[in-house]
């Protein structure tokens, strides 16, 4: 697990020196602590013409082969050179075949397979890879470079086309150190963040900047770049099994899931939150080892966001040796860690407890295991329910026009963390609407009418055509024909799990040199768990059936039926105490960096509607805050460009 960085070019005036090379890799230290290295050529001649020039950066945060596997890494004529990020879990057995088929091994890591196995195959090989990786590989033979992303997002990629040169980084602080790059705020890409709480791939917050896709390879010659799909993924193909079957091949499946990503040279350990998903992880994980797994949980004083005795119960019954961290979290001090480290604007608030957990496990071990997927994959969510309930009560009748409707919608409303009342008013707020519509009311943080309200004039007129509806809607489309839950949970394995769920883990575990793996991802249980018919998932209002089915003897019973809390901090009660004077200081300032976006009574109204129990406007305040705090730290010295 490591950062990488980089560039390609083709004049000399766009060359990037050893100077620029080592500010690019060193904004990435904490990716890797644990050792560095650079390769870089200047465009040359030969016979054939002029070969572009290269720089590689790498920092490495040592898992496997603690002694070896230096990179940048280059095959034995060195004609090609690799910097990757990640772990290739099935890479003893391509190792096997590549030495079979004549190759040379200088390391025991797994990045070194990646080399090889592309000289055999070229940009197909990343179709082989089992894993979580982002790559550049320098190809000198054939003057490109060749960049490729897992097929999950597990791992960020971020590159830009600039001055007749491509520039990539692990995070857009390496290309931050360029200057000119990070240069215009992309209009598009804040309205799409109000939307989703992120800004999804390809985009980024910064014009001309992009993330390259999961699952994609971008192949950069002759000055233009190329991207293509590489992972042939069928989301719409149902595949009728006998639950019998079902429930062996996932056993199988997740076991060995489970098995590969076991493998580690240093201390490994597993978060454990007493929910489903990771408790079953640590269940399997614990059935490989003789020894107990080190589990971790995190607690916090306000019991409506503290889980941590079900993590307990499980720890007790499969016998780990673990350990509780509470905190108290500290709101103010929070938000400008999460805004340096996560670069653009991110406003999942769950990065809050993320982090910590991170932080503090990264005190016993440096590898993690975590149950993340298994919601999307399995249909857990309770937004899943609500998509079902609301197609069969439209289905007998339009609830949307009963008396009294109305009148729930004003309700004030609770800032407990399973409030009745504010999951009963976005049920009914989206009620009437297409099927993908109202999922994405159910997603969404600021509704478009909202939006509206909010957007001054000057912006909304930089603001394109295209709605940001058609990033769900595009994913949506991937499975015509299925049920409304499948339809819904495929669509969030290709936008949620790689814009929010993994940019949110890999970034507050890297911040801390921690990495965390995550088995249900693997691309075959994926693969699976996408083909299986509805039924055998979700039934009756009731999801994961198929994993209860599978492993239900596993953890504790009770594990099974208990609610769903999800991972949170109390934010609905920050903006009224401890956050409060930074909301009135930033958001209500007259000079606020993102009055150029939006009406300043508008923003008032959303800060009173709050503090006074009107609405619960909790985590559009804070997406709010965060812009501000990101304007302010990451976009201070072009305040007037858009």
């Amino acid at each position: 697990m490591c950062g990488i960085t980089g560039a390609v070019w083709n004049r000399p005036e766009s060359s990037i020196g050893a100077e620029r090379l080592r500010a690019m890799t060193d904004a990435i230290r904490h990716r890797g602590p644990d050792d560095e290295g650079f390769f870089s050529e200047g465009i040359r001649r030969d016979p054939a013409g002029d070969v572009p020039g290269v720089a590689l950066g790498f920092r490495r945060l040592s898992i496997i082969d603690l002694a070896g596997a230096r990179q940048p890494l280059c095959n034995e004529d060195q004609t090609k050179w690799m910097v990757f990020n990640g772990e290739v879990y099935n890479y003893l057995t391509l190792r096997r075949r590549l030495e079979g088929a004549g190759h040379r091994f200088r390391t025991d890591g797994d990045g070194e397979t990646i080399l090889h196995l592309y000289e055999d195959l070229g940009p197909e090989c990343f179709s082989h890879l089992n894993g979580m990786f982002a790559v550049a590989i320098w190809d000198a033979t054939r003057r490109r470079l060749v960049l490729a992303r897992d097929r999950l997002g597990q791992k960020p990629l971020y590159y830009a086309v600039h001055k007749d040169r491509l520039l990539f980084g692990s995070e857009l602080k390496c290309l931050a150190q360029v200057p000119g790059v990070l240069e215009t705020i992309d209009p598009a890409a804040v309205d799409e963040f109000l939307t989703y709480q992120y800004v999804p791939h390809p985009n980024t917050i910064w014009k001309g900047v992009h993330k390259l896709p999961p699952g994609h390879v971008a192949v950069f010659q002759d000055g233009k770049i190329k991207i293509e799909s590489y992972w042939d993924f069928h989301p719409e193909r149902e595949q009728p099994i006998a639950k019998a079957d079902a429930v062996e091949r996932l056993r199988e499946l997740l076991g060995d899931s489970v098995r590969l990503r076991l493998q580690s040279d240093v201390p490994l350990g597993a978060f454990l939150s007493g929910g489903i998903d990771s408790s079953l992880m640590v269940a399997l994980a614990q059935q490989q080892r003789s020894d107990p797994i080190r589990t971790f949980s995190i607690g916090f004083p306000n019991k409506d966001f503290d889980e941590t005795h079900y993590a307990q119960a499980v720890a007790d019954r499969l016998q780990t040796k673990h350990t509780r961290f509470e905190v108290t979290p500290d709101g103010v001090d929070i938000i400008d860690k999460l805004v340096w480290h996560y670069d653009e604007p991110f406003g999942d608030s769950s990065a809050i407890p993320t982090w910590y957990l991170s932080e503090l496990t990264r005190r016993e071990v440096t590898v993690a295991l975590s149950g993340d997927g298994g919601d999307e994959l399995f249909a857990g969510y309770e937004r899943y329910r609500a998509l079902w309930l609301s197609r069969k009560i439209n289905q007998c009748f339009p609830i949307h026009k009963l008396p009294g409707i109305g009148l729930v919608q004003r309700l004030p409303d609770s800032s407990r963390r399973r409030s009745v009342i504010r999951r009963g008013k976005r049920f009914l707020e989206a009620i009437n609407q297409s099927a993908c519509r109202r999922y994405l009311n159910w997603l969404q943080i600021f509704p478009e009418s909202l939006r509206a309200e909010l957007y001054a004039d000057d912006f909304v007129q930089q603001l394109p055509g295209e709605d940001p509806f058609e990033f769900l809607h595009a994913a949506w489309q991937r499975t015509p024909g299925r049920d409304v839950v499948t339809r819904a949970s495929m669509a969030d394995l290709l936008t949620y799990i790689p814009c929010d769920l993994m940019t949110k883990v890999d970034v507050a575990s890297m911040a801390h040199g921690l990495e965390v793996r995550q088995p249900m991802l693997d691309y075959r249980v994926v693969e699976f768990a996408a083909s299986l018919p509805v039924q055998l998932k979700f039934r009756g209002r009731r999801g994961k059936l198929l994993l209860r089915d599978a492993f239900g003897k596993q953890i504790p019973a009770n594990i099974w039926t208990r609610p769903k809390m999800g991972f949170g901090v109390p934010i609905s009660a920050w903006f009224r105490d401890e956050l409060k004077p930074m909301v009135h200081d930033l958001l209500l300032d007259s000079n606020a960096r993102s009055l150029r976006f939006f009406r300043p009574e508008v923003v008032r109204q959303l800060v009173t509607q709050h503090e006074t129990n009107q609405q619960n406007h909790a985590y559009r305040l804070w997406n709010l805050l965060i812009l501000e705090k990101w304007l302010r730290r990451w976009a201070a010295e072009q305040p007037n460009k858009l």
